[in-house]
């Protein structure tokens, strides 16, 4: 007997990797059974079949590893056996590439060909869900496996994975989820953190996790891919990781330097739509190819279309593409197509999106970027100068499929004193939600976790100002209760205060609508072309004194359509009044999801209807630093003496409530209030009794 406790303990390294610990434990404690003079046989027994499973399953996994080919004429498949000899011999490997260069899909397979995959999956991160759903497809494709199997994808709403799966594709946001129940991620033996130059907070937070991680767990493989963005940052972080180089497949691009004001006095200073037009012109006079005209929002794209259309009538279609757009309007861009286009878009065209066929590139060299102040307490969309980085990544949008040329409307010496890349998102963000899931992880403070960009000391002292605003901490900054069931639902912070708060007040299945439409994409359609006809049909959701209702309404609306109507009528209902189909569809799947994490978690639903104050009292306890009280002109005054306006889309623009609260504010030309309604002040004292002094 003896001798039959080493051998078991031999036998765990052909384990699963996480059967390995439990094993292990359940082996630890028979030895200090037997020490103790207590009988371990039965045990013994039980754990020696489960060794012998698992061992199994791992043997059955290298036997069944997919055969793996190769397309030669990516450039990374030159470069494959030294990336192999890198993961093999190394903890930790950046490989940097641009688009073209075949990292993302051909990379995991460079993983199988290595032998990892079998002890554990090899986990692939993609910042978004429409890129792991094609890539996985893609990857299935290219081992001759069906979607699902050795090749799954998993996503908010959808598990395509099964316990045979070799690699698991996900948005980064599902493995950061994954880490609350699997805290040594022992499901993988390999992971694979594609897109890090973009730098999210999710990325950036799982590379400071990782690097926590990798001392217990010596046998997990990591890889980096980035676009050749400073690779050797992500290097430094994992102490001098290796850096592999891939060249993508690219063409020569002639840049144009055209800005707007001159020192010439014999030529005039230009607008950015004039420089557009002239821009336009010039390239018309190189030949054939589409051109790419990137844009800091939705009103640029709109005047700039209108004036392109009066002015460049030849043949030439003008299509928008930003993130809001329809997925039909968006389609329209990826078509195939006879005349040149013209095609304006936000920065959503840089990385995310790569629009096929641009030969000219126009770059006014701003964009909108999400920016939060410490000072005002707001979430700001400012246009701003982008990187010398993110200009480098337009210009490269005309380099795929031919010689190109980039006009830039600024000058050359404008270009160089430029910062060299953009703030990462950590550095421009609220921090409530990051340190709600690092007190929640038990990860220590968030001062000292290894981010790569550490954030300004006034950045977190916003955060945990957040935190205990919403009761989600206690004065010396600990998890209260509230706390760690807000760090349980899968939303923002502030909205999941706002669901907590609303079984209390009767009011959950209506605040549940709610809550589920603040995080998705507004189901409701602008087109440029029927904007009127549009707010027309949008009219009869919208309700005098809260923009929240307008969201009960329409949901209502479309379910009671639901019940009679076919899937095609209900779609086409959907479309005469300016509805997103597939939007409703998601706004759908993520109030289940929230339903079923608040019932799980103990909460019930209203059988009756909520009342206007019900609803209202709820939805405060999340928005109280979003108050504010009327004071002229139109101006409201907020938490910390904020003045805003209501923002010009709401219901509630032409009236003047005494006080209202906001979902947000949000900076662009002014201050606004979005998505707004009438509150009693009366409310405010009871919602905020925890932040209230009394002398």
């Amino acid at each position: 007997m003896k001798d039959h406790l080493p051998q078991l303990y031999r036998q765990l390294d052909g384990c699963l990797i996480a059967d390995r610990a439990v094993l292990r434990r359940r082996l630890d404690a028979l030895r200090r059974r037997r020490a103790q003079g207590k009988p371990i046989d039965r045990a013994l027994a039980e754990i020696e079949t489960r060794i012998g499973e698992s061992t199994g399953q791992r043997q059955s996994r290298l036997e069944h590893l997919p055969r793996v080919r190769y397309p030669q004429d990516l450039p990374i498949s030159q470069h494959r056996e030294e990336i192999r000899r890198l993961i093999e011999e190394n903890p930790v490997v950046v490989i940097c590439g641009e688009t073209g260069s075949g990292k993302t899909t051909q990379i995991p397979k460079i993983c199988l060909e290595a032998g990892r995959g079998v002890g554990g999956k090899i986990g692939h991160t993609q910042p978004r869900r429409i890129a792991s759903r094609t890539l996985a497809k893609r990857i299935a494709g290219e081992l001759a496996t069906p979607l699902g199997n050795a090749v799954g994808y998993k996503i908010r709403f959808s598990d395509r994975t099964r316990p045979e799966t070799y690699i698991k594709i996900m948005t980064d946001g599902i493995l950061l989820a994954e880490t609350q129940g699997d805290r040594l991620l022992l499901q993988y033996d390999t992971l694979i953190i594609d897109e890090a130059h973009e730098r999210s907070l999710n990325i950036d937070f799982l590379l400071g996790y990782i690097k926590q991680l990798l001392p217990r767990r010596p046998d997990l493989k990591i890889i980096i891919t980035s676009a050749t963005i400073d690779p050797q940052r992500f290097s430094r972080h994992f102490t001098d990781a290796p850096v592999i180089e891939v060249s993508g497949r690219t063409y020569p691009v002639e840049v144009r330097y055209r800005p707007l004001q001159t020192e010439d006095p014999d030529m005039l200073d230009r607008d950015q739509c004039r420089g557009i037009l002239d821009a336009a012109d010039e390239l018309s006079e190189e030949g054939e190819g589409d051109i790419l005209v990137f844009l800091p929002g939705e009103r640029d794209i709109r005047e700039t279309a209108e004036a392109l259309r009066k002015h460049h009538p030849r043949g030439a279609e003008i299509l928008p593409l930003y993130a809001r757009l329809s997925a039909a309007e968006q389609d329209r861009v990826f078509a195939r197509h006879s005349n040149r286009r013209i095609v304006l878009a936000t920065n959503v065209a840089e990385t995310s999106l790569t629009v096929p066929g641009i030969k000219y590139v126009i770059d006014p060299g701003l964009a909108r970027i999400s920016r939060y102040s410490s000072r005002s307490g707001v979430q700001r969309l400012p246009v701003e100068k982008i990187s010398q980085a993110s200009a480098n990544q337009r210009k490269g949008r005309c380099g795929r499929v031919a010689a190109g040329i980039c006009i830039r409307l600024y000058d050359e010496d404008d270009f160089n004193n430029r910062k060299e890349f953009t703030d990462p998102e950590i550095l421009r963000s609220n921090l409530a939600g990051v340190i709600l899931q690092m007190k929640n992880l038990r990860l220590g403070r968030i001062e000292d976790f290894p981010f790569i960009d550490p954030p300004e000391r006034r950045s977190i002292r916003d955060g945990y100002k957040t935190l205990r605003e919403l009761a989600a901490t206690d004065k010396k900054g600990e998890l209260t209760a509230l706390g760690k069931d807000l760090a349980r639902l899968p939303v923002d912070p502030r909205l999941g205060r706002i669901l907590l708060a609303a079984e209390e007040m009767g009011a959950l299945r209506e605040v549940l609508i709610i809550a589920a439409a603040l995080s998705v994409r507004d189901p409701r359609e602008r087109p440029l072309d029927r904007a009127q006809a549009a707010d027309t049909a949008h009219e009869k959701f919208a309700d005098e004194n809260s923009d929240f209702l307008a969201y009960i309404n329409l949901w209502n609306f479309y379910h009671e359509q639901a019940k009679h109507l076919s899937g095609n009528k209900l779609r086409k209902l959907c479309k005469t009044n300016f509805i997103s189909y597939m939007r409703i569809r998601e706004w759908h799947d993520l109030h289940a999801q929230l339903q079923a994490q608040v019932t799980g978690m103990g909460h019930k639903l209203n059988d009756s209807p909520a009342s206007y104050d019900a609803i209202h009292k709820a939805l405060l306890p999340g928005l109280l630093g979003h108050v504010g009280m009327l004071k002229e002109h139109h101006e409201y005054l907020g938490a910390d003496g904020r003045r805003f306006h209501i923002f010009p889309g709401s219901g509630l623009f032409h009236t003047t409530p005494t006080w209202i609260m906001a979902a947000e504010l949000v900076q662009t030309t002014r201050l606004y209030a979005r998505m707004v309604a009438r509150i009693d002040p009366g409310w405010i004292e009871r919602a905020g009794s925890h932040l209230i002094r009394r002398s």
